[in-house]
C-alpha cells in the first residue's frame, strides 16, 4: 500500500523547520517532534503526515467510527482523541463554553507520511503518489528559511476565564469535597485566552518549541484549527505486547543557577504532597491497564523519577503491562481515557466534580495526540502546555491546570498554573 523511499541528510535541525514550513501548504498536517530527547520508548525522532486521502471526524459514537476506520484502512492513522470523549465512555456531560470547536475526535490516513530517526529520512507514499516523494524532498532540501527573520507583532492582551479570587473559590470548594471523600484528587483546570486575534501558527510553535523543546511536541493543522504543543508527557505508547504509560503529576521551576537549580530538583523529588498526587494517579493508572492487560504482568517500573525539562522538573511514573497480539488497540485506549494525570481519583467521580467547577470545555485540552501504525501499535502524548487556535474565528486560547489533593493550598496551586503557562503566555504576549 505504501513505498518506501531512503534519504540521508546532514543537518536535522534545519531539515525540520524546512519540512514543516512545507507542510504548511496543507490543509491537514501533524507534525510529531522528540526534540531530540533521551526517551527509552521512542521509536522516531521525527514523524510527520500530510495531505489527508481518507478522514474521520466523529461526534458521536466515535470509538466505535474509529474502529471500523481502522480496520478498514490498515494503515498509518494520525490524529487526536478529545477531552470529551469521557461522554462516549460514561453517562456524563461537557457544556461549558467552547469557542474553539474541535471535533471530538478526529484521524486521517495521509498520502505522505515522513519519519525520521538519526540522518535517515524515510518518505513512506501511498503508492499512488509514490513517485511525488523524490520531488518533495528536492523541494524541502533546496527551500530557504526565513522563518527566523518574521516578524508580528499582534499586541495580544491575556484575559483569564477565572479570575483569582474565583479560583480560590473553587478550590476550596474542592477540598470541601476531598474531605467529605467524594474524591482524593482533582485535576482543575483554568482557561487563558484571548478574542479578535491573529496569529502565525508557524512562526508561534517554532517560538514555543524553542522554548519547551518538549519530547512530545506537536504541530496540528487542520483546515483553520490549530494546535501548538510542548507536551512533555506520554500518555499511553504500544510498542508489540508491550503498552505502557507515563502519568506526570509533580512540577517545580528551574533555576539559572546550577546549585539552587540541583537543589529544586531535590526538593521535589522528596515533597510529601507532590509524591502523593503522584502515586494516587499511577493508582489509577495500573487499575486501567489491568483491564485488558495478561495476569500478573502489570508493573511499576518507575515510581516518581524526577525528569528534567527546560522550564520545569516534573515527576514522573511509567507502568506498563503486557496484552494478547490479538488485543484491538482501539479498546485500549477505551479502557484507559481520559488518562488519570488529567483527571483524578476516582476517575468517574473527579470527572464529574471537573465538569461543575471548570468553565471551559476541555476539548483537545488534555486529550491525546499521536498515530496508529498498520500492525497495532501506536504511540499518544497528552495534550498539555500546548496554544489552541481557530483562525476563522480569531480564537486563541491556553489552558493550564494542578491536582487537587488534602494537601493543597489555593495560593500554591494558582502559582503553579501560572509556571505551566509562562512558555504560552510569553509566546502569545510576545508575538
Amino acid at each position: 500500500m505504501r513505498t518506501t523511499h531512503t534519504f540521508q541528510i546532514s543537518n536535522t535541525e534545519e531539515f525540520k523547520k524546512k519540512l514543516l514550513n512545507w507542510s504548511k501548504n496543507y490543509n491537514e498536517t501533524i507534525f510529531l517532534d522528540s526534540n531530540s530527547y533521551e526517551d527509552p520508548y521512542s521509536s522516531y525522532d521525527l514523524l510527520v503526515a500530510v495531505d489527508a486521502y481518507t478522514k474521520l471526524s466523529a461526534n458521536l459514537d466515535s470509538f466505535n467510527k474509529l474502529d471500523t476506520y481502522y480496520k478498514k484502512t490498515s494503515d498509518w492513522l494520525f490524529g487526536y482523541f478529545s477531552y470529551d470523549l469521557k461522554n462516549d465512555l460514561e453517562n456524563l456531560e461537557s457544556n461549558n463554553y467552547d469557542a474553539l470547536s474541535f471535533s471530538k475526535l478526529y484521524f486521517f490516513q495521509h498520502k505522505k507520511v515522513i519519519t525520521l530517526k538519526g540522518k535517515t529520512v524515510h518518505f513512506l507514499y501511498l503508492n499512488a503518489f509514490s513517485n511525488e516523494a523524490e520531488v518533495d524532498f528536492k523541494i524541502i532540501s533546496n527551500s530557504i528559511l526565513s522563518l527566523a527573520k518574521k516578524s508580528h507583532r499582534t499586541n495580544i492582551k491575556i484575559k483569564l476565564r477565572i479570575h483569582k479570587e474565583a479560583y480560590f473559590k473553587k478550590v476550596n470548594a474542592l477540598l470541601k469535597h476531598i474531605r467529605l471523600g467524594d474524591i482524593y484528587e482533582a485535576n482543575f483546570c483554568q482557561e487563558f485566552y484571548a478574542d479578535n486575534v491573529k496569529i502565525d501558527p508557524i512562526i508561534s510553535y517554532l517560538g514555543l518549541n524553542e522554548i519547551s523543546k518538549a519530547p512530545f511536541a506537536t504541530f496540528l493543522k487542520i483546515k483553520d484549527k490549530y494546535l501548538l504543543s510542548a507536551s512533555p508527557e506520554r500518555y499511553i505508547k504500544k510498542i508489540g505486547a508491550k503498552v505502557l504509560s507515563q502519568p506526570i503529576k509533580g512540577t517545580a521551576a528551574r533555576s539559572k543557577d546550577k546549585k539552587e537549580d540541583a537543589t529544586l530538583k531535590k526538593e521535589l523529588a522528596l515533597d510529601v504532597k507532590e509524591r502523593a498526587e503522584n502515586i494516587m494517579i499511577t493508582d489509577l493508572v495500573r487499575n486501567d491497564l489491568s483491564k485488558f492487560a495478561t495476569k500478573g504482568s502489570v508493573k511499576v517500573e518507575e515510581l516518581c523519577k524526577v525528569y528534567s525539562f527546560e522550564q520545569v522538573f516534573q515527576m514522573i511514573s511509567t507502568i506498563s503491562a503486557e496484552v494478547k497480539n490479538d488485543e484491538n488497540p482501539i479498546e485500549i485506549i477505551k479502557a484507559t481515557f481520559p488518562m488519570g494525570s488529567m483527571t483524578g481519583a476516582p476517575k468517574i467521580s473527579a470527572l464529574q466534580l471537573i465538569e461543575e467547577f471548570e468553565e471551559t470545555k476541555r476539548g483537545l485540552y488534555s486529550g491525546a495526540v499521536g498515530y496508529f501504525t498498520p500492525d497495532g501499535d501506536f504511540d499518544f502524548n497528552v495534550v498539555i502546555r500546548s496554544i489552541l487556535y481557530n483562525e476563522t474565528k480569531e480564537y486563541v486560547s491556553y489552558i493550564v491546570g494542578s491536582a487537587i489533593t488534602a494537601g493543597s493550598k489555593p495560593e500554591k496551586e494558582y502559582q503553579e498554573c501560572l509556571l505551566k503557562a509562562k512558555a504560552m503566555r510569553t509566546i502569545l504576549e510576545s508575538n
